[in-house]
């Protein structure tokens, strides 16, 4: 499996349309093989900070994720938006509630 963390920080002004964004690609995402990743994103309480934490079986959903139109348009819109760049975490898995 793979497990990964990005955060960033976006302009404030910016805070809504980088919502609809991650909704567009969520959607597109639910056309795929949903038993095969699991992608979340959280926006830290009051500011204009989010979180994505993802979740793939290997790398070829991970690539077929990554390039998905939708989702390419959110990074490209979100990069422009930037109030600190992207930190992303490569995380090892330990263990869950739901294998």
């Amino acid at each position: 499996m793979i497990a990964v963390k990005v955060s960033y920080t976006v302009k404030k002004s910016y805070v809504e349309l980088n919502k609809e964004k991650i909704s567009a690609f969520l959607k597109s995402f639910g056309d795929l093989d949903n038993s095969l990743f699991i992608y979340s994103v959280f926006q830290v309480k009051d500011t204009n900070t989010f979180v994505h934490i993802s979740q793939y079986r290997n790398e070829s959903i991970q690539h077929e994720l990554l390039n998905i139109p939708s989702f390419l348009e959110f990074q490209k819109c979100r990069d422009e938006n930037l109030e600190t760049k992207p930190v992303i975490e490569i995380l090892e898995y330990v263990g869950g509630s739901k294998d």
